[in-house]
């Protein structure tokens, strides 16, 4: 693997997607998730690989959010029950907001949970100790605003992850400075840092 092919691999979300390149965690099949693949979705390119095109892709990424949000919310509400009431005859709309008012009130009633001592104790153990996780390593990835954010864990089989690495965009797109500020002005330091959008409480810990 040669530099820029290192660059690549580590930088992402809109620097990488600035100069053309088209890396999405949403986009791939071996990493989907929160089913993207049934919402109409675009990813935005630019060419030049300047600070505007970073400043370009991120508001349309803004309207883009919009849009997500049009289509989840119509799917979900204009979703239908498939219980029939057979005294009216008629379907029974299913609404989002109220689907999530019952189960948050299911969740809330402690009666269904605290019926008996051996239910208490359970319910105590699961939240004292934990659950077990087999031995391993996990890795999983989202396509955060600023890039690819992950979290990586290694099990030894306890309760506790005995390695737990959070992959931040903001580490991997420092590295790159000094390669985007080649032939620029000391002034344009703040520009380009802006169009990163790097949080420094990621490089520093």
């Amino acid at each position: 693997m040669n530099l820029n092919d290192a660059v690549s691999y580590a930088v992402s979300g809109p620097v990488i997607r600035s100069v053309g390149v088209r890396k999405d965690v949403r986009f791939y099949k071996s990493e989907t998730y929160a089913s993207y693949w049934f919402l109409s979705l675009h990813s935005f390119l630019g060419k030049r690989g300047d600070s505007y095109d970073r400043f370009l892709i991120r508001v349309r990424e803004m309207y883009e959010s919009i849009n997500i949000v049009f289509q989840v919310l119509s799917n979900l509400t204009n979703s239908r029950n498939a219980v029939t009431d057979s005294k009216t005859s008629q379907v029974d709309f299913f609404s989002f907001f109220d689907f999530l008012y019952k189960t948050k009130k299911n969740q809330l009633n402690k009666k269904t949970k605290y019926t008996s001592m051996e239910g208490l104790i359970q319910h105590f153990k699961k939240y004292s100790e934990g659950i077990k996780v087999p031995k391993g390593f996990a890795y999983a990835a989202v396509e955060a605003p600023k890039g690819e954010f992950g979290v990586a864990l290694l099990s030894d089989g306890t309760s506790k992850p005995y390695r737990c690495k959070i992959r931040t965009p903001a580490y991997h797109h420092m590295h790159i400075m000094p390669r985007m500020l080649q032939g620029h002005y000391m002034a344009d330091l703040v520009t380009v840092l802006g169009s990163q959008d790097i949080v420094f409480g990621d490089v520093d810990r």
